[in-house]
C-alpha cells in the first residue's frame, strides 16, 4: 500500500501537513464540514423542529433560535423507547407525531419500519399497527387518520376508533405495489410514496404498480456457507415496465374508482397531485419517449380526467415538482423549455399560457414554490455565470425580480411555511459552506453553522485554490473547467495530470461551489487535478443540454479528449501522463475516454461503470437514448463494449458486487470483452457492497487501492 509521507522533492521542505487517508474518511473524518440536522417547519412558518441523537424532536425559534420545547424525549418517556428515531413527522394541527423506528433499507430511498403515534397532550405512544414492513405513513390533513403501506397493500388507520381499514387486497411482492413506487420510478422520477391524500381529507388517490411481466435481476450476497438469492423488478432499456394505474378510495363509500388515463398503458405516471378544488386530482402523464407530458384533471366522484395541458419537446422532458395550483383555484406554475432556457411559467386551468415569469439566457435550478400571501415566487438560478447558484423572488408579473443571497459561489435555499424565512447554504469553491437564517425579502437574521473549526483546520494544511478556466475545443465550442496545483507548484515543471468527470444529461462539475475529497489528497502525490464539464451537462440552456440526445458518450468522450489535448498544451503539464476518473455516469465516461482516446489518456479508474446503456434501466436510458431497437447504432457505437479493443494504456475497473443500481455486469462484460481482445486490465471488485460502495473501511481500502494504481501508472 502507498504511504501518508509527504511526496519527495520540494514538497519536503514544506511545513504544511498532509492529509491522511484516516482523516479523510476514517472515523473522524476531520474535514467533513458540518451541516444543519435535518429542519422541519412547523405550520406557524415561525418555528422548526429538530431530531438530536435520533432520541428527541426539539421546536426552535427560527429568529431567535432559542428552543421552545422538547416534543418528544425518548428517554424520559415511561417506558423508555429504546430505539433509534429514523424519521418522523407531524400532525397539521401538530398535536400527534408519527415515528419510525427499526428503519430497514429497501431500496437506495425507501424503507421499511415500525411506526408509532405520540400524543404531545397525552403523553401517550402507541403501535401503529401491527402489520409487518410498514411504509410511508402519513396522518390526513386532519389528523384523525393514517394511510400506510404494508406487503405492498395500502392500508387507513383511524386513530379514534383504532379500526383499521384496508384500502387493497391485491399486493404481492415483486407483483403487484399499492400506495408505493417500484425500483425505477423511486430511482429515476425519486417518487417512494405513490398516494395522496385530498385536502379535505374525504379522498386517497394512490398509484399502483403492476410490475408482473417486468423482468428480474438477481444478485448473490456473500453472507454464509452459501450466497444469499437477491431478486427484485429491474426494466432494462427496451424492455417491458410496470403498468400504473391511479385510484381514488372514496371515504364515505369505501369504494374505489379507478381514473381514466387512457387506453396507452406503455407510459408513465410519475406524480400525482391535488389541486385547490374539492375532489379534483391532477395526473401527470408522460409518453414512453418523454418526449409529450399532459397534465390531467380527474373528477374523485367518477374518475372522469380531461387533459389541462400539454408540453411537447423535440428530445426529452424531465418530470419535476414544480407544479403549483393557486388559491385562486384559476391559475397554475410550471417549469418549462420552451424558451429554450428553464423557466417559470403561468397557465390558466384551461392550459392558456398567461405569461413566462422568469426570463433571460440563463436556467432557473431550484423552484421553491409561491407565496399567495407575498404574491412572489422564489427560485434559484444559474447566474449570473453557469458555474454559480443564486437565490431570487419575483412578483407573479414578472416585475420587481429581488436577489436574496451572494452573488458569487453558490447558494441553496431552504424555505419555512408560508415563505417566511430560509436558510441559506452558500460555498465557494475556496470556501467551507456557511449555514444562515434570513427573513423572506434576503435580510440576514442570524449565522447558525460557520464551520469555524474545519476553516481552522483547513490552515494547517495545503488546500489549493481551484482556478477556473475556459477553453474553444477544435469545433470552436467554449467549455468551462477548473485545476488544482500541487504544493509546491513550479511552472517551469512539467506534472501529470488527472482529470475527474461525471458528464452526465445536465449534470456539473465545474461549479463555484465547496468540495474536498479524493482528488485532493492525490494531488498530494505531485499531481494536477482538473475537471471540464462537457456537452450534455447543465446550466447553459437547452441545446447545450440535450445536443447528446440519442447519442450519449459521442460528444461527452469527444469533449474530455478535447481537454485533456488542451491541457496537454499548457507549458507545466506532461502531456504524455494525463489520467482520467470517474464514477457511475462518470465511469462510463472514463471508460470512454481510456479507449476512444488511446493516444491521450495513459490512466484510467473507473467505478460503478455503465459499458453498455442496454443494462441500464428504462427511464434514464430511454429519456436520452430512445428505445434500443429504434437507435442501435445510438447504443452500441458509443458503448465503451465496442471499443474494448483499443485498450492500450492503464484501466482499472472497479464496481460493487451487489450494486442493485448500475449492475456489476457492466463490469464483467467489458473484462469478458478486454480478455476476447487481448488487452491487459485491473479489476477491484467489492463484495456486498451496492452503488455507492461503502460501509466500514470501505472507503480508506477503496481510495488507497486508487491512489495505488495511479502511482504506480500515471
Amino acid at each position: 500500500m502507498h504511504s501518508d509521507t509527504t511526496t519527495k522533492g520540494a514538497a519536503e521542505a514544506l511545513k504544511t501537513k498532509k492529509m491522511t487517508s484516516a482523516e479523510l474518511w476514517g472515523e473522524k473524518r476531520i474535514f467533513q464540514p458540518k451541516s444543519l440536522p435535518g429542519l422541519r417547519s412547523m405550520q406557524s412558518g415561525l418555528a422548526y423542529t429538530v431530531l438530536e441523537d435520533k432520541k428527541r424532536i426539539v421546536k426552535y425559534s427560527y429568529e431567535t433560535g432559542e428552543k421552545l420545547d422538547t416534543l418528544f424525549d425518548a428517554e424520559s418517556i415511561k417506558p423508555k423507547l429504546k430505539d433509534d428515531i429514523e424519521s418522523y413527522d407531524c400532525s397539521e394541527d401538530e398535536t400527534l407525531i408519527l415515528i419510525a423506528v427499526k428503519a430497514k433499507k429497501l431500496y437506495r430511498h425507501s424503507f421499511t419500519a415500525k411506526y408509532l403515534v405520540w400524543d404531545i397532550k397525552s403523553k401517550t405512544l402507541t403501535p401503529l399497527s401491527n402489520r409487518p414492513k410498514q411504509r410511508l405513513a402519513t396522518f390526513s390533513p386532519d389528523g384523525t387518520k393514517v394511510a400506510f403501506v404494508s406487503n405492498n397493500n395500502l392500508f387507513i388507520k383511524d386513530l379514534k376508533s383504532g379500526k383499521e381499514t384496508r384500502v387493497t387486497n391485491d399486493g404481492r411482492w415483486n407483483c403487484i405495489i399499492n400506495g408505493a413506487a417500484d425500483w425505477v420510478y423511486e430511482e429515476e422520477f425519486g417518487l417512494k410514496k405513490a398516494f395522496e391524500w385530498s385536502p379535505d381529507g374525504k379522498y386517497l388517490a394512490f398509484q399502483k404498480f403492476d410490475e408482473s411481466k417486468v423482468k428480474q435481476f438477481i444478485m448473490l450476497r456473500y453472507t454464509g456457507n452459501y450466497p444469499e438469492r437477491v431478486s427484485y423488478k429491474y426494466p432494462r432499456a427496451g424492455e417491458k415496465n410496470a403498468v400504473v394505474t391511479v385510484h381514488i378510495y372514496d371515504m364515505a363509500s369505501r369504494k374505489t374508482r379507478q381514473v381514466d388515463t387512457g387506453t396507452e398503458t406503455d407510459q408513465y405516471i410519475p406524480r400525482i397531485k391535488w389541486t385547490k378544488s374539492d375532489g379534483v386530482l391532477s395526473v401527470l402523464r408522460l409518453n414512453r419517449l418523454q418526449n409529450k407530458m399532459e397534465y390531467l384533471l380527474a373528477n374523485a366522484a367518477d374518475g372522469t380526467s380531461k387533459v389541462m395541458h400539454t408540453e411537447e419537446n423535440e428530445r426529452y422532458l424531465d418530470a419535476d415538482d414544480s407544479l403549483t395550483f393557486l388559491a385562486d383555484r384559476k391559475h397554475f406554475i410550471i417549469l418549462s423549455e420552451r424558451s429554450g432556457w428553464r423557466h417559470i411559467h403561468l397557465f390558466d386551468m384551461n392550459g392558456k399560457h398567461i405569461r413566462q415569469i422568469t426570463s433571460g439566457s440563463w436556467d432557473v435550478i431550484d423552484y421553491y414554490g409561491y407565496s399567495d400571501e407575498a404574491g412572489r415566487v422564489y427560485y434559484s438560478a444559474a447566474r449570473p455565470t453557469p458555474l454559480n447558484r443564486t437565490i431570487f423572488s419575483i412578483k407573479l408579473d414578472g416585475t420587481d425580480e429581488q436577489v436574496l443571497s451572494e452573488t458569487n459561489g453558490c447558494s441553496s435555499a431552504s424555505f419555512s411555511k408560508g415563505f417566511k424565512y430560509y436558510i441559506n447554504s452558500h460555498s465557494t469553491a475556496n470556501t467551507p459552506p456557511q449555514f444562515t437564517l434570513h427573513n423572506s425579502s434576503g435580510k440576514l437574521v442570524r449565522v447558525l453553522e460557520d464551520n469555524s473549526v474545519l476553516k481552522e483546520t483547513l490552515k494547517q494544511y495545503y488546500i489549493p485554490k481551484k482556478e477556473f478556466f475556459s477553453f474553444k475545443t477544435s469545433e470552436g465550442i467554449e467549455l468551462n473547467g477548473w485545476m488544482m496545483k500541487p504544493e509546491g507548484f513550479d511552472p517551469k515543471k512539467k506534472y501529470p495530470v488527472l482529470m475527474t468527470v461525471y458528464g452526465g444529461p445536465n449534470s456539473q462539475t465545474v461549479t463555484d461551489s465547496w468540495n474536498l475529497g479524493w482528488e485532493h489528497y492525490v494531488m498530494q502525490h505531485g499531481y494536477i487535478i482538473a475537471s471540464v464539464d462537457g456537452r450534455g451537462t447543465g446550466s447553459r440552456g437547452e441545446e447545450f443540454r440535450k445536443c447528446t440526445y440519442q447519442q450519449l458518450g459521442k460528444y461527452e468522450v469527444i469533449d474530455q479528449i478535447e481537454a485533456a489535448k488542451y491541457l496537454g498544451t499548457l507549458p507545466y503539464v506532461d502531456a504524455t501522463r494525463i489520467g482520467i476518473f470517474g464514477w457511475s455516469y462518470g465511469g462510463f465516461m472514463a471508460c470512454g475516454c481510456i479507449l476512444r482516446g488511446a493516444d491521450v489518456f495513459k490512466a484510467a479508474v473507473a467505478v460503478a461503470s455503465v459499458t453498455n446503456f442496454r443494462y441500464y434501466d428504462t427511464i434514464y436510458t430511454e429519456r436520452y437514448m430512445g428505445l434500443p431497437q429504434d437507435n442501435l447504432d445510438g447504443y452500441d457505437q458509443n458503448a465503451p463494449l465496442s471499443h474494448a479493443d483499443k485498450l492500450t494504456g492503464k484501466l482499472l475497473l472497479v464496481h460493487g458486487v451487489t450494486d442493485d443500481n448500475v449492475h456489476y455486469q457492466n463490469s464483467l462484460e467489458l473484462c469478458e470483452a478486454l480478455v476476447k481482445a487481448g488487452k491487459h486490465f485491473e479489476v477491484h471488485f467489492l463484495p456486498n457492497r451496492d452503488h455507492g460502495i461503502s460501509g466500514g473501511n470501505t472507503h480508506l481500502h477503496l481510495f488507497g487501492r486508487m491512489t495505488d494504481f495511479l502511482c504506480d501508472n500515471l
